[in-house]
């Protein structure tokens, strides 16, 4: 396998999820960019797991008045047989304040993804927080 490749594959995958969900949209495409029994830990939120959760989780978030994401993949490391790879990002997510003001707040990330059956990349745990002096 092509590990390098498989590198500038997964980064546009990855790129391409995140024109997606910064779009809001097309909430069915979003959630297939993760595998059925994904994982998500939002900062300081009980785990998102599965399919039917993440659906709610994303369509709650959109149902957010001035709700934004965006990131963007600074690293992939893959493992040796390019079955599973670690992706490393900054976020910015943006959300109205207690006062209705939208506030941005920075993050960083990390993702697991791994190939499935039918050959594509899909994410199986997303974790972020807040950088430090945030």
């Amino acid at each position: 396998m092509d590990l390098e490749r498989e590198r500038t594959r997964l980064l546009q995958r990855d790129a391409e999820w995140a024109t997606l969900g910064s779009s809001g949209h097309e909430i069915e495409r979003i959630l297939s960019y993760w595998t059925d029994d994904a994982r998500v830990y939002p900062p300081g939120m009980p785990v998102v797991s599965g399919k039917a959760a993440l659906r709610e989780y994303v369509e709650a978030a959109l149902a957010i008045p001035g709700f934004h994401i965006t990131w963007t993949t600074t690293e992939a490391t893959l493992s040796p047989d390019g079955q599973m790879a670690y992706l490393l990002s900054t976020n910015a997510v943006t959300l109205p304040s207690a006062t209705g003001e939208l506030v941005t707040t920075p993050g960083r990330a990390v993702t697991v993804w791994r190939r499935e059956p039918d050959g594509e990349w899909r994410c199986a745990v997303d974790i972020w927080n807040a950088p430090a002096g945030s």
